[in-house]
């Protein structure tokens, strides 16, 4: 089977984005390639350096959820980035052969160092996270890696970087990592602002159904439509945007009781909240039998770490006797 890599960063509770956004897709992948999932902690220390206590809870709890909604520790190997020390290693040949204008081309650099201002990432270590991307993705030689479409420059430099050290040392190791592409749903938060755990507006993975009742029933619908006789627009209605996201099924049927006047904002988003409610209520109960026993979510990781460091101990043999060590 080909080989998949993809991870998260635990920077907090994973919500319904994350779910439409790689979590759904990451299942799927389960069943057609061997799937290597890593909590991203590194890359999360570059951002959370200066409040660093959270991250191995924040880690367990993601890796929870991960097992809650379908991924598989018999199909995939799931595993701890900072569990690895060859990431590092990898991570250090490849810093060494980088040019640095690679780095500042990458569209993304800018645009995080503006939206992450607050938490002085303007950093060494975050300049080059698209290189320590490129060893995470390189160290298990993963041929394909799910990603968004702005997310195809970190993968592009992935592979210029193995060009480039095939060429230097004349041996071609690496396979050139190509794009799963994952096209993600339009999801805007609660409020109809960027979905963002800072601004409190999503739906967790493990809220309680109250909870969800509530959140659902906050959401902003399409401003114009004061009665509930009035004709809705689906196309700006913030709800009919989740239906789309999350029961496609229902797409059709939604926007014609909408345009049409046949039910109000308040029953349609009270569906919504239920269904809501139906699809999370199982895997947080899992979720939270799971967290109550965490040996048995501990032994998960371990065994991931092992699978993980076989490989990853495969590929820096290769790599050392290139460099000379």
């Amino acid at each position: 089977m080909k080989r998949v890599l993809s991870g998260m960063r635990p920077t907090g509770k994973l919500h319904l984005g994350h779910w439409v956004g790689a979590l759904s897709s990451w299942v799927s992948l389960q069943d057609k390639y061997e799937c290597f999932f890593m909590v991203a902690d590194w890359h999360a220390l570059m951002s959370e350096y200066k409040n660093p206590s959270s991250l191995k809870d924040v880690a367990l709890d993601n890796v929870a959820d991960w097992i809650s909604w379908g991924i598989s520790s018999k199909k995939s190997t799931i595993f701890i980035q900072s569990d690895i020390k060859e990431h590092l290693d990898l991570f250090m040949v490849f810093s060494i052969l980088t040019p640095l204008g690679w780095l500042y081309r990458c569209p993304t650099f800018k645009e995080q160092i503006k939206q992450l201002e607050a938490k002085e990432i303007n950093t060494h270590a975050f300049l080059g996270y698209p290189v320590l991307q490129s060893s995470d993705i390189l160290l298990y030689k993963a041929d394909y890696v799910p990603v968004g479409e702005d997310q195809l420059p970190h993968l592009e430099l992935a592979r210029e970087i193995v060009r480039r050290f095939h060429f230097i040392y004349n041996k071609e190791i690496f396979p050139e990592p190509k794009p799963l592409l994952t096209e993600v749903p339009r999801l805007l938060g609660l409020d109809s602002r960027k979905m963002s755990k800072s601004y409190d507006n999503c739906i967790y993975l493990s809220d309680e159904d109250e909870t969800i009742k509530n959140k659902v029933s906050s959401m902003i619908t399409d401003p114009q439509r004061i009665r509930k006789t009035d004709p809705g627009r689906p196309e700006v209605c913030n709800v009919y945007s989740y239906y789309k996201a999350f029961l496609p099924q229902k797409d059709k049927e939604v926007s014609s009781w909408c345009r049409k006047a046949q039910k109000g904002c308040t029953e349609c988003k009270g569906i919504l909240a239920e269904e809501f409610c139906d699809l999370i209520r199982p895997r947080r109960e899992n979720k939270k039998e799971l967290l109550g026993d965490k040996k048995k979510l501990l032994s998960i990781l371990e065994e991931g770490k092992e699978k993980a460091h076989r490989e990853a101990s495969k590929t820096w043999k290769e790599v050392k006797k290139l460099v000379g060590f």
